[in-house]
């Protein structure tokens, strides 16, 4: 700690200001709430004498400030502050924080509560907090389930350390939110000036030689391996080194559904499509590579294969249920221990190469001839097929370096096939629950401003979203995305869900779907229109690359586009 001079008016809220400041956070997201009077007062102060502070980010949802620091952390990879309000406030955006932790995203998340009542001396809190904001053991015990760490920053003397520990952390492997309970008398209290040293970034593990040896030896034994990958484009590095590998033993990578990034180049001759099951039974060594959850059900084991498993933290600690298999670890940062393997492919028998690349350039010629044809029947087909959305989409987006955040259900597959996205930090799947999409979209906007940001998203899906809030900020912070709605009418997975628990049964018979209509919807991009923003809707297929192309343009422009798209299915 740094002994400083007390600073005039200086309370709570400025040190939290400086701690966020210590920690490296580029942003506050902040959803208002009657707690934060002391850090506005103190950001305040900063702008008017010019020091230094985090960005500050005034959003009018719970999801919108959690889901924008999620997209934001998934492309910069450090831990950004996120303001919400008390217990209420921490509920509303708890699918978010969720789907933070799944994503593995780190950020430090705080909230407040009251802990006099207005019976103590100082200033009064007000009587909200004693009527209806407070909730037996404070909000930290509610966000303990869904965060990594959870407590509460009793005093203001350390409330600055308290900050960067949570945000240490939530940094350190697997990444994901940490919380902090922050009372408000807390903030109102004068500090001292004592500050937070910075933080710095984790120190990176390693697998050591004598892990990393006996794991070279039996790929190279191996006459038929696989590579599985559900999050390795995630860590930094971590696609470049999954290439390097792969191709330094010709090994072939499946992405399964299960997938939520982009890990591997979808147009790469060794990419082996989605499905695993065709491997369950021929591969002799399997390689999870930042993969939870390679096998569905569980118990559906391979039936010859050994199984490495390459994951810095393999046991997720949020992952309730989870089985591995595993008959090796390699547990240190994922793509140093990459690179240490690529090193390692030496002394190859060529004939069992030559044989393995042989089997997967069929494979990969098989996967083109069905891609083209399922384009074909697309483009001849009567209304619009969400194939034809996704494969527009890549053509229209093809050398512009885009990346793609996908919130779509039933059609996620159809747009990770057909975009077929090639560069690092390009796909991101939304984690943890529906209506997070236009958030997290801005949120790796706001990152990455110079390249175009594209949401697919599905017509369900988007009404779940807080669409009013969302464009607020993409208006009030010109982050201008692509929002593409696969308009179905209908919640398709409820329904197929529904036929196929009950196959014969009386909605069978009848025709009554419920749960599942979506018919009733008024136009969905015309919620764009009050915003000034770009927005159509399209049915044929006549209309869409126009629509599109108008829509990319108005991007390009600085203004966020809606094109709703009435498809077949």
């Amino acid at each position: 700690m740094n002994d400083t001079p007390n600073a005039p008016g200086a309370d709570g809220g400025d040190a939290l200001v400086t701690a966020f400041n210590a920690v490296g956070a580029d942003y506050l997201f902040c959803s208002s709430g009657s707690e934060w009077a002391p850090v506005w007062e103190s950001l305040a102060r900063r702008h008017r004498d010019g020091l230094p502070c985090p960005g500050y980010l005034d959003l009018t949802h719970e999801t919108v400030a959690v889901g924008m620091a999620t997209g934001y952390g998934l492309v910069k990879r450090r831990p950004q502050g996120v303001l919400l309000h008390a217990a209420p406030g921490l509920l509303q955006g708890s699918m978010a924080v969720h789907g933070a932790l799944l994503a593995g995203v780190p950020m430090v998340v705080s909230s407040s509560e009251s802990t006099t009542y207005g019976d103590g001396p100082g200033q009064d809190p007000g009587g909200q907090w004693y009527r209806n904001l407070s909730i037996v053991g404070g909000p930290h015990q509610i966000a303990q389930p869904f965060t990594k760490w959870s407590n509460e920053a009793a005093s203001v003397h350390t409330l600055p350390t308290m900050v960067a520990r949570a945000a240490e952390l939530a940094w350190r492997a697997p990444a994901g939110p940490a919380y902090l309970n922050i009372p408000l008398e807390i903030l109102l209290e004068d500090w001292d000036g004592r500050e937070a040293k910075p933080i710095v970034a984790p120190g990176s593990t390693h697998s050591s030689p004598e892990e990393v040896d006996p794991v070279a030896q039996l790929i190279r034994e191996a006459r038929n391996p696989v590579i599985v990958t559900e999050t390795a484009g995630r860590e930094a590095g971590g696609f470049e080194a999954l290439v390097a590998f792969a191709e330094a033993w010709n090994i072939p990578v499946v992405e399964p559904d299960s997938a939520v990034c982009g890990n591997f180049p979808r147009t790469h001759p060794l990419h082996a499509g989605s499905d695993i099951g065709p491997w369950m039974d021929e591969a002799d060594l399997i390689l999870l590579v930042n993969c939870r959850a390679p096998f569905y059900p569980p118990s559906r084991k391979p039936s010859k294969a050994r199984i490495v498993v390459i994951d810095e933290v393999p046991q997720r600690p949020h992952v309730v249920y989870q089985v591995l298999f595993a008959d090796r670890y390699l547990e240190g940062n994922v793509a140093n221990t990459l690179r240490q393997l690529a090193k390692r492919a030496k002394d190859l028998d060529e004939g069992a190469v030559a044989l393995r690349r042989a089997a997967q350039d069929e494979r990969h010629a098989t996967e083109q001839a069905a891609l083209a044809a399922a384009e074909s029947k697309a483009t001849g087909a009567q209304g619009i097929d969400p194939v034809l959305v996704a494969a527009s989409l890549r053509r229209l987006l093809d050398g512009q370096d885009a990346i793609v955040v996908d919130e779509t259900i039933t059609h996620s597959r159809t747009v990770k096939r057909h975009v077929r996205t090639d560069a690092p930090d390009s796909y991101f799947y939304v984690q943890g629950g529906l209506g997070q999409g236009i958030a997290v979209a801005l949120g790796v906007k706001l990152a990455a401003r110079e390249r175009p940001v594209v949401l697919t998203i599905g017509d369900g899906a988007f009404a779940y979203n807080p669409v009013i809030p969302s464009y607020d900020a993409s208006k009030a912070y010109e982050l201008p995305v692509l929002i593409v709605v696969f308009n179905n009418r209908v919640y398709k997975s409820m329904n197929l869900n529904h036929r196929r628990f009950y196959p014969e049964g009386a909605a069978a018979e009848t025709g009554e779907w419920l749960g599942t209509d979506l018919h009733r919807l008024p136009r969905l991009a015309a919620f764009a229109e009050p915003f000034g923003m770009h927005t159509e809707t399209v049915d044929t297929v006549d209309a869409l690359v126009p629509a599109l192309e108008r829509a990319l343009k108005a991007v390009a422009e600085g203004t966020t586009a809606v094109v709703d798209v009435l498809v077949t299915r």
